[in-house]
């Protein structure tokens, strides 16, 4: 049995890497909740949070798990409650492994919050 995106740990990614086929990323796609592909060089969700602060607070709790992995998403604050994250590899110009384990940890992450 393979083990859950969110169990998993992300791994040095440098150039010369080949991004994970299109096939690949869907297939990964489907272990999330509500992150779409984007032109298949991201990942992106959005989230709607009940206020400016409760959106500070979510990157606030996003920061230390993207830094335990080594791996950092883009994050997108707007109208102020609108956080959209985007995850890519920028060192392979595409998506890699990690972008769908930090994606699947997010996700971990939003289950827990209170309603």
């Amino acid at each position: 049995m393979t083990e859950p995106l969110a169990d998993r740990i992300c791994k040095p990614c440098e150039g010369g890497t080949e991004p994970l086929p299109p096939t690949a990323a869907k297939t990964l796609l489907e272990d999330l909740q509500g992150w779409e592909l984007v032109a298949g060089k991201a990942i992106r969700k959005t989230i709607t949070c009940k206020n400016f602060l409760d959106a500070i607070r979510l990157m606030q709790r996003i920061a230390p798990i993207a830094e335990a992995d080594d791996h950092h998403p883009d994050l997108h604050l707007t109208h102020y409650r609108h956080l959209t994250i985007e995850l890519s590899t920028h060192a392979i110009g595409g998506l890699s492994e990690n972008d769908f384990i930090l994606a699947a940890k997010i996700d971990h992450l939003l289950a827990s919050r209170q309603p």
